[in-house]
């Protein structure tokens, strides 16, 4: 792997070196961090860097990681439930709790193992950590995720997306009553400067485009449908914070007394693309999951007890 360089920010200054490492590179954890130093792969101002040092102001920092070890990723029977699938494409239904796609420490469980048991034949342009794997959903979202069989779909996906044609949607809970019924929210995202585990509207980030519908006002939340223009990490998460009404069940982004519920209450339940040989355009929906139904039941209940 080559080497990469970071500045340390003035707001980053007086941090342990692994701390600050970690907040630039999320991969990274601590520990990797000081196996990286203690191996002598970490220069400070091109000196050799301390397990302890703790980093100043406009500190220079090297880091020559060491070259991975391919995993060894297996494919296990998860039982995953595949909406649809023919010779190019498949629709698959991702479970809250569930990661996408392996990575270092986390190498069982995900839908990737999954496919690999119960596809035969997966794309192999993103290597053999994501095969098949066109887009994601965060871990705790559950919805539809579409899938390619080979590189040629998986390109014509790929396309799609860049092109803006796919359509997407998700139902989310917010904090707050909305007054409006539809807005659009076009703010440009990147990683946060201060907290650079998570995404933020920033003046010189990536362009992003959510469009969003009020479905239901309830006390004290509101349920959206929330339609993507474009993919960028946390879209959802980040635009809706930023206008003021945060993700339910999401303390990285909103209030830390939040609803109680395994994660942001968030839905990716409509997919729909243009198949790659046949050019057929193919839409598919998936159902709200129980506990997301049971919330709304719940919330409708409290909403008719305060209006009384």
């Amino acid at each position: 792997m080559e080497e990469l360089t970071f500045v340390i920010e003035k707001e980053q200054a007086k941090e342990r070196i692994d701390k600050a490492l970690a907040s630039f590179e999320s991969e990274w954890s601590r520990t990797q961090i000081q196996g990286f130093i203690k191996d002598g792969h970490v220069l400070v101002n091109n000196e050799p860097a301390k397990s302890n040092y703790k980093v100043k102001e406009g500190d220079i920092i090297i880091v020559s990681p060491p070259e991975a070890i391919p995993l060894d990723i297996s494919a296990e029977n998860l039982n995953l439930e595949i909406i649809y699938e023919d010779e190019d494409v498949l629709v698959v239904y991702k479970p809250r709790g569930m990661v996408v796609h392996p990575a270092p420490g986390h190498t069982t469980g995900t839908l990737v193992n999954g496919l690999m048991h119960q596809i035969k034949d997966l794309s192999g342009i993103n290597g053999i950590l994501r095969p098949g794997i066109v887009h994601r959903i965060d871990k705790d979202t559950t919805g539809l995720l579409m899938v390619a069989k080979n590189d040629v779909a998986h390109v014509s996906l790929v396309d799609q997306l860049v092109k803006k044609t796919v359509t997407r949607k998700y139902t989310a809970l917010v904090h707050g009553r909305i007054p409006h019924d539809k807005g659009t929210i076009d703010a440009p995202i990147a990683r946060d400067k201060k907290e650079r585990q998570s995404m933020a509207v920033v003046d010189n980030g990536k362009h992003a485009v959510t469009h969003f519908r009020v479905l239901e006002r309830f006390a004290k939340f509101t349920l959206v449908e929330c339609q993507l223009e474009t993919g960028r990490t946390h879209q959802i998460r980040v635009h809706m914070k930023y206008i003021g009404y945060p993700l339910a069940g999401d303390p990285k982004y909103g209030p830390k007394k939040t609803i109680k519920f395994d994660g942001q209450v968030l839905h990716a339940g409509l997919l729909g693309f243009i198949q790659p040989k046949t050019e057929e355009y193919l839409e598919f929906s998936y159902p709200l999951p129980e506990n997301f139904t049971n919330l709304i039941e719940e919330l409708r209940k409290q909403s008719l007890i305060i209006e009384e």
